[in-house]
């Protein structure tokens, strides 16, 4: 795709952490090649219109949406926690945790009603804010920047609302989870006042992002069989519309070719030997386009 030279995307990005580390491996997947240097706060692609603003996650939707920077890509608990006047325009699949109220290891909890009363410790207030008025709870909400977790067990509340992936660090601190209120990952979002120009160049990153995750948890297969058993074989691998099937230089047989997705991967080809499938090959996916 050709661009005006002087157009150009800046796109915002987690200055550390994991989100950061798994933005920084997508976009090397898709072929944008960065020179970073510890400091550096802004840094130009050598291969593709855009430069990336390093920021802090909960600056990213602020920054999108007042046109400091044309996009961004942050935790969906942030974009949502922060109101702003930015668009969400895809979900990216990585960095994904849950937003969840815990309490002390001991407390005998036994639903919602438990923490009427209570003090919850957060970083997220609005979101918290609003899961409590839709079920008619009243706390008071003790808002919190970090180490929101050792907030119970220095008295400074009784339970805590913060963003969970393995639970250890809930178990460390001697808390349990009760309650998810929000499913989290990396999300896509641009300022709403793109220019065409601008909006062409994020819809080609876009484009790009999706052959990764077309790809994402799926094997290509390849396999022999007789053509008595091809109609038996075709059902149990429809593929992206049907499978590719090509003749093979002994009369009577093909190969078939075809996308099994991971989670049912054992199970297809379990069905595939006991229909007549022979020969077997399975290889990872790349990049696939739709």
């Amino acid at each position: 795709m050709l661009y005006l030279c002087t157009t150009m995307i800046r796109i915002a990005v987690q200055t550390k952490g994991r989100l950061h580390d798994e933005t920084m491996q997508l976009l090397t997947e898709i072929g944008i090649k960065l020179s970073v240097g510890k400091r550096s706060l802004l840094v130009a692609s050598q291969t593709f219109p855009l430069e990336l603003l390093f920021l802090r996650d909960d600056d990213i939707p602020q920054a999108v949406a007042d046109g400091t920077a044309d996009a961004g890509i942050v935790g969906e608990n942030e974009f949502v926690e922060k109101r702003k006047n930015a668009e969400l325009v895809k979900k990216l699949g990585f960095s994904t945790c849950r937003l969840s109220l815990a309490v002390p290891k001991e407390a005998e909890y036994a639903g919602l009603s438990w923490f009427a009363g209570k003090k919850i410790a957060t970083s997220y207030p609005e979101i918290l804010s609003d899961f409590l008025k839709k079920n008619a709870i009243k706390a008071d909400i003790h808002v919190i920047s970090g180490s929101v977790e050792i907030a119970p067990s220095i008295g400074l509340a009784d339970a805590i609302f913060d963003i969970v992936s393995s639970g250890s660090t809930l178990i460390t601190n001697h808390l349990k989870e009760v309650e998810v209120v929000m499913q989290s990952e990396a999300v896509l979002i641009q300022n709403r006042a793109l220019s065409k120009e601008k909006q062409a160049i994020l819809k080609d990153l876009i484009f790009r992002m999706e052959t990764i995750q077309n790809s994402a948890d799926k094997k290509y297969v390849l396999l022999n069989a007789p053509n008595t058993k091809l109609p038996e074989i075709v059902a149990i691998l429809p593929g992206m519309r049907s499978p590719t099937i090509l003749p093979l230089a002994q009369d009577g047989w093909s190969s078939v070719h075809s996308v099994i997705e991971e989670k049912v991967f054992w199970e297809v080809i379990g069905k595939l030997k006991t229909a007549g499938a022979e020969g077997i090959l399975v290889l990872p996916i790349e990049k696939m386009i739709p």
